[in-house]
């Protein structure tokens, strides 16, 4: 390889290892800060120049999570999350229906709007109106948290990688939804199952809520209708072959003119961070694609037998990178690095990398919000306790998964 080559594979390893580990030495660096940080190296010394780093960027997937951030805001502002996990709450007299009824709108809605969103409505609804009923609350919160992931993987739309997979890979929504829709089900009724019958001795309470000064967006009606009725002719839209980034963006522009609803705090529920870590990490990955290196892994992996266009080693590889270096890095890197233009093998690394993110607390950024939230309540949501529903719950969606692709394979 020629020097800025060797460059380019330094900066890839150095910035998918601090991705891995989640920090750099002692340096107050989160993972969005690395990628910014691999980025920069990449062009700088790795030979990339800004045009090509520019041209590596996929744009349509940062502009449709850009605006699915807006349209999932403006639904938080109005206070339908807040209204929608009230309601649920309702069912609290009868346990095992309040956590059904807890996990189904929780993976709808992740389906849709982003899981992280859901999580971060949800969870201080949930926390306290379980404590205030005397339950335990943590087999309700790893319900939510495992719902919300699962969900997510039945839509191209339902988080961010599932975005850049749809989009790389040109799924049309149908497409997507028929693939998706049997493991999802099947994964999820699974999970609530495995959920209760693992939480269903431990539902007494512990300890009282935590008095925490909460300000829950009120339920605004006409906001709430305005943004259920604008997202729901976008839904649709997504049947058509209309360009799905452009959709969503002028849904977006329409949410913007309110009367109710100022632009600074729409436009502030966007989370720039994860856009900034896609573009950090659209730049590592296009960086390495411009060296010999992918060619020459994948032909030293196959040598070993391990060729990832066989679905069922993808399926098996993406889960276990996603939590060694993180969901969305393992997805940037596969995507770049294999052809998506297989219908089976972009649906495999997209539904695998969901499913992964119940394995362990620190899988999803949907569970570290569940457990940052609740632990304002008190409420301690423990690496081991989570695994405890999470390993289960993983094992037997990844095993759904990969026997729905046998039966594809067969009925081919």
């Amino acid at each position: 390889m020629a020097p800025h080559e060797k460059a380019a594979l330094l900066v890839f390893v150095a910035s998918y290892a601090a991705l891995a580990a989640g920090h750099l030495f002692s340096f107050k660096i989160n993972r969005t800060g690395i990628a910014l940080l691999g980025a920069i190296l990449m062009v700088t010394v790795g030979g990339f120049s800004p045009h090509q780093a520019l041209l590596s960027v996929n744009f349509p997937t940062l502009i449709t999570l850009y605006a699915l951030m807006i349209l999932s805001g403006q639904l938080w502002l109005a206070g339908f999350f807040t209204w929608a996990a009230q309601r649920i709450s309702a069912a609290l007299d009868r346990p095992k229906v309040f956590l059904f009824q807890l996990m189904v709108v929780s993976a709808l809605l992740s389906a849709f709007l982003i899981n992280d969103v859901v999580c971060l409505a949800f969870t201080p609804v949930v926390t306290l109106s379980v404590l205030r009923k005397g339950l335990n609350p943590l087999p309700f919160l790893i319900g939510l948290a495992l719902a919300a992931n699962i969900g997510a993987a039945a839509t191209p739309i339902g988080n961010p990688q599932n975005i850049m997979v749809s989009a790389m890979a040109g799924l049309h929504f149908s497409q997507y939804l028929l693939w998706s829709l049997p493991p999802t089900l099947l994964s999820l009724a699974a999970a609530f199952g495995l959920t209760w019958h693992l939480g269903r001795k431990d539902l007494k309470a512990s300890r009282a809520p935590r008095a925490v000064d909460e300000a829950f967006p009120g339920l605004d009606r006409r906001e709430t209708a305005k943004g259920l009725a604008l997202f729901g002719i976008v839904v649709v839209l997504f049947f058509t072959p209309l360009p799905r980034d452009l959709v969503m963006l002028s849904a977006a522009g329409v949410l913007l003119l309110s009367r109710r609803i100022s632009s600074t705090d729409l436009l502030g529920r966007v989370d720039y961070s994860i856009l900034t870590l896609f573009t950090g990490l659209f730049i590592i990955v296009g960086g390495l694609r411009g060296t010999a290196f992918p060619a020459m892994a994948l032909q030293t992996l196959q040598s070993w037998g391990i060729d990832l266009h066989n679905p069922y080693l993808l399926g098996l590889v993406t889960a276990a990178f996603s939590n060694l270096m993180s969901n969305a890095a393992t997805v940037m890197l596969l995507a770049k690095t294999l052809s998506l233009q297989n219908t089976d093998t972009a649906m495999v690394l997209a539904l695998a990398n969901s499913f992964a993110g119940n394995l362990l607390i620190i899988g999803s950024i949907a569970n570290l919000i569940v457990a940052e939230q609740a632990a304002r309540y008190g409420v301690e949501i423990r690496f081991r306790t989570f695994a405890r529903y999470g390993l289960p719950v993983t094992a037997v969606s990844l095993a759904i998964l990969l026997f729905w692709i046998w039966l594809k394979m067969r009925w081919a």
